[in-house]
């Protein structure tokens, strides 16, 4: 678990999510999460039908890396809030970094909390994911 003595306000973790995202990681996800979306698996019906370039990440699965990302700094079973915004579009090959930074520590009903500003972006520099996360930290 993250301690509050080991952290102040401005510092940064990142991470490398996923390096050349694969159409395959996109399938496997589909079947996991149950959304069959075809312009996340069928490129004909994603190119000719609706337009874009080829199919594309769903939004949850660069949610739940960047998620496992937040966790993986803070520890696990210390998140209390979590939510982001999709900001981009998430293709196949693509290069994910997230990047989470305190913006306040505090106490609340007793508990040390460390509040964070998370950002993930492709290779590009482009966010995909903005978002914020709380999570308990040891004293």
């Amino acid at each position: 678990m993250l301690k509050a003595s080991e952290i102040k306000v401005g510092d940064t973790h990142s991470e490398v999510l996923v390096e050349d995202l694969k159409r395959t990681q996109i399938v496997q996800y589909a079947g996991a999460s149950g959304d069959y979306n075809p312009l996340h698996t069928d490129e004909i019906f994603t190119t000719k039908i609706a337009g874009y370039p080829t199919v594309f990440a769903h939004g949850m699965l660069t949610m739940g890396m960047t998620g496992r990302m937040v966790t993986n700094y803070v520890g696990d079973g210390t998140l209390k809030k979590y939510g982001v915004r999709f900001t981009s579009q998430v293709w196949p090959g693509d290069t994910l970094t997230s990047v989470a930074t305190v913006t306040e520590l505090r106490e609340e009903d007793g508990e040390s909390l460390v509040d964070l500003e998370i950002v993930t972006t492709n290779q590009d520099g482009v966010a995909v994911i903005t978002g914020s996360a709380t999570a308990k930290i040891a004293s």
